[in-house]
């Protein structure tokens, strides 16, 4: 079976974490500091701030803005849950704005008119390892005087215009199992604010401006040591990966047929932590079959956008429609792209797509001829 997602870990990783054991130090410590020093290097920032989650990132990084009850966050409802959520963790509210059905990240020219008196943010995603089209975000956002948190989970190493992913605002990544580089999990705010860095910091350790001594309200969202060293390891070979998923991506693109493949507008640099395709609505769910009987993994991100998921419905009383999510949500299927596939794995996955879109389209036309008989 190819995978949809496969964490290459090797003996980097493992010699590091055995150090941490040995070092006897396995909560938060100089690993973590290590890391987060790397990682905002990584992200041409100044500093970077470590969580146990890209969730726990994203309520931090609201958390440290000040933002809350009675607040409102505008963001995409074409994502992972997460980013919902994690305004609903901080009592604001989320509004959501609809996508660009091109790249599937949240559409700028809708952003205005959802703003209010009670804006305090723009939340753009770089969804599958896209950036968001930034320019005309961050120029509305000035203009209303907002906040921009990038919530760049799926985009580690990306960049927009020359200029890294994470370090447009506030920047906050996801380590998670499946992502383009892991540290089992954890998470990562990157900024260039020393202040709002250090509010961070406050907020990831119960408030504590000193030993005993609580400030603030605050979570424990620490890394440890253990977690910081396995991402240290990967984060070495961050680039690595993140090329090879773009020749994976290439591939694909260049040998698929009868679907409508990623985009990738001039001057972005995808890293693919999703190869996602579009497929008429009707024949999605069949061709995921299709590749799963041929031993070939696929999956939808994200079947339900989040403004129609159960809980925002019903608890939170969402009544909105969102065309172009909705639509997506229907058609998406993302196909293997990690750095772990072999050329092999590469020319299955295209040739078991390709038969099947042109036995479809051999059976519409059959249909097709009948119907004008």
């Amino acid at each position: 079976m190819i995978p949809i997602s496969q964490s290459l870990l090797g003996e980097e990783e493992k010699r590091a974490v055995i150090e941490v054991l040995d070092s006897g130090i396995i909560a938060q410590g100089p690993r973590v500091g290590a890391f987060e020093e790397a990682f905002a290097e990584m992200c041409e920032v100044k500093y970077a701030v470590a969580t146990t989650s890209g969730t726990t990132a994203l309520h931090i990084a609201l958390m440290a803005l000040g933002i809350g009850e009675g607040d409102e966050v505008i963001t995409t409802p074409f994502t992972f849950i997460a980013t919902g959520n994690s305004i609903v963790y901080s009592g604001a509210r989320p509004v959501f704005v609809d996508i660009d059905p091109d790249t599937f990240n949240i559409n700028p020219a809708l952003i205005s008119s959802a703003i209010t008196s009670k804006t305090k943010a723009i939340m753009p995603v770089h969804l599958y390892g896209l950036c968001c089209d930034l320019e005309p975000i961050l120029e509305i956002a000035e203009m209303h005087k907002l906040h921009v948190i990038e919530d760049a989970c799926q985009a580690p190493g990306g960049s927009y215009k020359g200029k890294r992913a994470g370090s447009f605002g506030i920047g906050v990544f996801s380590l998670y199992q499946t992502k383009n580089i892991t540290s089992g999990e954890g998470g990562m705010i990157t900024t260039n604010d020393a202040a709002f860095a250090e509010k961070c910091r406050i907020a990831r350790q119960h408030g504590m401006v000193k030993r005993y001594i609580h400030a603030e309200f605050g979570f424990n969202f620490r890394m440890s040591d253990i977690h910081a060293a396995v991402g240290l390891a990967q984060l070495q070979k961050l680039e690595a990966f993140n090329e090879k998923r773009r020749e994976n991506a290439q591939y694909l693109s260049s040998h698929l047929k009868g679907v409508e493949i990623p985009f990738v507008p001039y001057g972005y640099d995808h890293v693919f932590h999703q190869y996602t395709i579009r497929v008429d609505a009707s024949l999605r769910d069949d061709l995921q079959a299709y590749l799963l009987a041929n031993g070939i993994e696929s999956d939808v991100y994200y079947p339900i956008p989040i403004h129609n998921q159960v809980f925002y419905r019903q608890e939170l009383g969402y009544k909105v429609s969102m065309p172009e999510s909705e639509l997506a949500a229907n058609e998406v299927l993302s196909l293997p792209v990690h750095p772990g596939l072999s050329k092999g794995d590469l020319e299955k996955i295209a040739n078991a797509v390709n038969s099947f879109m042109k036995e479809k389209e051999a059976s519409e036309e059959t249909q097709s001829a009948k119907e004008t008989r």
